[in-house]
C-alpha cells in the first residue's frame, strides 16, 4: 500500500482516470489536488474515509508551487508517493511536481491502462 497524490483539474473528462486509479488501488490514503471547483469530484464509494483535499488559488507558477508545498508539508508520511497528472496542464503539473519534490519526497507516475493500474 502506498500514498497517492492526484491532480483534478477542470475538464471532467479527465476526472475519470483520476476515479478509476482511487477504485482499483489499494491506498493507504489519497491526496486530492485542485481548486474549489474540483470539490464537485465524486471520489469512488468506499474510498471516501482516505481521501484528504488540498485546494489551490494561486494560478501564477512559482506562486503555485510554493502554495502546494506548504499545503502538503506534513501530510505524506512515506518517503516515495503515486503520482496522478492525468488531469491538469504543464504548469499545474511542474508545480505540483516541484512542490512534492521540495517536501521532499519522490514520486512514481501512476496510470490506469486495460491492464489496470501501472507505475511507471
Amino acid at each position: 500500500m502506498t500514498e497517492l497524490v492526484a491532480l483534478l483539474s477542470r475538464g471532467e473528462g479527465t476526472w475519470a482516470q483520476v476515479a478509476g486509479i482511487i477504485k482499483q488501488g489499494d491506498w493507504e490514503k489519497i491526496i486530492l489536488v485542485g481548486s474549489e471547483f474540483a470539490m464537485k469530484f465524486q471520489v469512488p464509494e468506499g474510498k471516501e474515509k482516505l481521501c484528504d483535499f488540498i485546494e489551490i488559488k494561486s494560478s501564477r507558477l512559482v506562486e503555485l508551487k510554493q502554495e502546494l508545498q506548504e499545503k502538503l508539508a506534513g501530510k505524506i508520511k512515506g518517503t516515495e508517493v503515486a503520482l496522478s497528472i492525468a488531469s491538469g496542464d504543464g504548469k499545474e503539473h511542474m508545480a505540483l511536481i516541484s512542490a512534492l519534490l521540495a517536501v521532499p519526497v519522490g514520486v512514481r507516475f501512476t496510470a490506469l491502462t486495460k491492464e489496470g493500474i501501472v507505475m511507471l
